[in-house]
């Protein structure tokens, strides 16, 4: 449900490429918009009973400068230890505000994987990162991400999702984030 459009909200047309993007590949996507967000708390107030998971993103390195996207559930757990001992990578931290600028084309707070049409593969100069998606919210049929911005909220069906990562030219690897086994 768009309720109004960049422009009335002050906000640039960032958007503007990636709906064009997801036109070009027939992905359907509904935009909500709402004031900035910062936090889950702060979508999860704002975004009233929008359906679908909802997610949040994490643009992580480790020390070699080795980057990952996770993008998770919003109120899973992300055990960044699992995830660098599973991909090889040393102790992660959060990547820069530059980094996010410099390889995504977005600023902290925006953190999506919609950035992926910043981030294309092919003849991309940006170094590679892992893709990493929490198994948890794959099992959605509607997900949920910012477009670029933390203005609106965009939901885009599974199968929509996993074409437009395919057509950014990316190779998700779909992990659980934390153990999910329960101990006796």
């Amino acid at each position: 449900m768009q309720t109004h459009g960049p422009q009335e909200t002050g906000i640039p047309d960032i958007e503007g490429p990636l709906r064009a993007f997801l036109d070009r590949h027939g992905i359907a996507t509904r935009t909500h918009r709402h004031p900035p967000v910062f936090t889950v708390a702060e979508a999860a107030r704002l975004r009233g009973d929008l359906p679908g998971l909802h997610a949040k993103c994490l643009y992580v390195r480790d020390k070699k400068k080795r980057r990952a996207l996770i993008v998770a559930e919003e109120s899973r757990p992300v055990d960044l230890k699992r995830v660098a001992d599973t991909l090889g990578l040393g102790r992660l931290s959060f990547a820069s505000a530059d980094n996010l600028r410099d390889h995504l084309g977005i600023v902290p707070g925006a953190v999506t994987p919609f950035a992926l049409i910043n981030a294309q593969v092919d003849g991309a100069a940006m170094p590679p990162f892992a893709l990493i998606l929490d198994v948890r919210l794959m099992t959605g049929d509607v997900l949920n991400f910012h477009p670029l911005h933390n203005a609106a909220t965009m939901s885009v069906n599974r199968d929509g999702f996993t074409a437009f990562i395919r057509a950014c030219g990316h190779i998700p690897r779909i992990m659980a984030l934390q153990d999910d086994t329960v101990s006796p």
